[in-house]
């Protein structure tokens, strides 16, 4: 028998102006941006998005031995980007399964590298 594998939406943002065309930002937005690069600040967190980025969804054992390390802790930081809104989740029997829910995550990443592709430290 089958199984029926089930379509996800993508989530579709409006565009947005170029940030060169963008009003300088605002305090509020600054001390936004800086919680929100909080949260990215974490090597584990990073790791454990590119994973999901490279195989779009996996549970936490695999994503555990995709960083090395065990289930707990790779829960601990996956609460983090579910509670942020970045890592959405969904339960298969025992197992959770992870997935980026927001679209600029796979281009914050690849930014991320090539600027330190072109500037390293």
């Amino acid at each position: 028998m089958a199984t029926k594998t089930k379509k996800r939406k993508k989530i579709r943002f409006p565009p947005q102006p170029a940030i060169e065309e963008r009003p300088l930002i605002t305090d509020d937005q600054a001390a936004a941006l800086m919680r929100l690069f909080k949260v990215f600040s974490n090597d584990t967190r990073l790791r454990l998005l590119h994973a999901l980025v490279r195989e779009d969804e996996l549970c936490v054992s695999e994503l555990g031995e995709a960083v090395g390390m065990k289930p707990q802790a790779v829960s601990n930081q996956l609460q983090r980007l579910v509670d942020r809104g970045i890592v959405g989740s969904r339960r298969n029997g025992v197992n959770m399964y992870y997935r980026v829910i927001d679209p600029c995550v796979s281009v914050l990443l690849e930014r991320g590298l090539c600027l330190i592709g072109c500037c390293p430290e």
